[in-house]
């Protein structure tokens, strides 16, 4: 499987989100209030949706440009790169605050972006960004084919046994639902069954459904379904419409979208996760960008990204290199 998207699927990508956007934020604002639009209920510093129906502001405060490079970090890197370079990196584009498409559907923008632009800026080195499909990129990255990852990748002990991950953020595995479900809480995985689940295609949340699924079958009740989208539009679609009862997807993603989207609510956190920069096993870029992502951290430069995009609350204090997996 190629890891690029082909030709003209990243504009189509971003004006299906649009469409969808639009239409839930058009009768939000029929309805509603706007509200904030972080990914942490109690983080701020996020902008506001437009006033305009149908449109989404996304925040676009530069906190990148002034990063100044780290002589420190640098010499970290491999010699080739240590006086400049370019490195190429894989970029999965979902949704915000990760990542996703500005108005021209092309031009990427998140958390995801602002931290690797952010990291390379303080070694130096100039990024070569491809879009390429979540689910492709830790295989290319152990092929050689990009040398750097992002696609808000939750470190885990299966992953880490075969790829290298510069954490940034903890963000975790939560659950989205319509606020029409009875659904209060979910702690225990079987209190799905019988459900449909909708959730990102090559996910640690798709592995984690399908690990337990059979439980259903052991307490003598019907599995519950997952249901898995390579698009963000299609997998929010199915909740607004009912084919799906229960959104599975990132914490920060998940209160964000919710913000966005009327009759919708985020039910609860299931499990913390840290989230790194992802990385072929055993590179030696790895040390240099951990450098940086922490220079980054002293300078006050993480705290204006992560004020950027409301997920102050999910601020790391320093960074690690493949730490071990968070237990819930």
């Amino acid at each position: 499987m190629s890891s690029a998207l082909p030709p003209g699927t990243a504009r189509r990508t971003a004006r299906r989100q649009k469409g969808l956007f639009a239409l839930v934020t058009a009768a939000a604002l029929t309805l509603t209030a706007c509200g904030g639009q972080g990914g942490q209920a109690e983080a701020g510093g996020a902008d506001k949706p437009g006033t305009e129906a149908g449109a989404v502001a996304l925040p676009t405060e530069d906190v990148v440009s002034g990063v100044r490079k780290d002589p420190a970090a640098a010499r970290l890197l491999p010699a080739a790169l240590r006086d400049g370079g370019e490195i190429s990196l894989a970029a999965s584009v979902g949704s915000p605050p990760s990542s996703t498409y500005l108005d021209d559907g092309k031009t990427v923008a998140g958390l995801d972006r602002d931290v690797s632009d952010a990291a390379a800026k303080a070694l130096g080195l100039t990024v070569k960004r491809e879009v390429a499909s979540f689910e492709a990129i830790l295989p290319a990255l152990g092929s050689g084919k990009y040398q750097v990852g992002t696609g808000n990748f939750g470190v885990t002990d299966d992953r880490r046994a075969t790829l290298d991950f510069v954490t940034y953020i903890n963000d975790g595995q939560g659950f989205a639902v319509r606020e029409d479900s009875t659904l209060k809480k979910v702690t225990d995985l079987t209190q799905l069954c019988g459900l449909n689940i909708a959730t990102g295609a090559g996910t640690t949340f798709e592995v984690t459904l399908e690990e337990n699924r059979p439980r259903c079958a052991e307490k003598g009740e019907k599995p519950y379904e997952v249901r898995t989208y390579a698009e963000q539009g299609a997998l929010w679609g199915s909740l607004q419409q009912g084919r799906s009862d229960v959104v599975m997807s990132t914490i920060n993603g998940l209160r964000y979208a919710v913000d966005q989207q009327p009759g919708l609510k985020f039910l609860n956190e299931y499990q913390r996760l840290d989230v790194g920069l992802a990385f072929k096993k055993g590179t030696p870029l790895a040390p240099a960008f951990q450098a940086a992502v922490d220079h980054l951290i002293e300078d006050g430069t993480y705290a204006r990204i992560l004020k950027k995009w409301g997920v102050t609350g999910s601020a790391l204090k320093e960074s690690r290199i493949s730490p071990p997996e968070l237990k819930s």
